[in-house]
């Protein structure tokens, strides 16, 4: 189970509208990921900034980075995401069988 203050860190990453659209973006690219000009020009952001969003991205542990070539090229972190899911989510029922059928339909892909 993640900790509390490990959750705030991330939270408080993603309380930024352009990184969340990062982060949007890079789970849509799947593993492959995504090249940091790429990303700025999906979502329309400056690329310095995207570096630098990536950055406090990847200090989160929300991103991982690898270089191809000349390319630094990010990719969301699924086990991270999903850490962060089921601490959120945490005995998110309470036992009401509703409300947890409610939660699994909003999390089908």
């Amino acid at each position: 189970m993640m900790k509390t203050d490990i959750a705030v860190k991330i939270l408080a990453v993603l309380a930024h509208e352009g990184r969340v659209s990062l982060l949007q973006t890079l789970v849509q690219a799947g593993e492959q990921g995504s090249s940091v000009g790429t990303l700025a020009g999906t979502t329309g952001q400056k690329l310095k900034t995207v570096s630098a969003q990536l950055q406090l991205m990847a200090d989160a542990g929300l991103v991982r980075v690898r270089r191809e070539g000349k390319q630094m090229i990010y990719c969301a972190q699924y086990d991270t995401l999903g850490a962060l899911f089921a601490f959120i989510m945490h005995d998110c029922c309470g036992g009401h069988e509703g409300l947890r059928r409610t939660v699994q339909r909003a999390c089908e892909c």
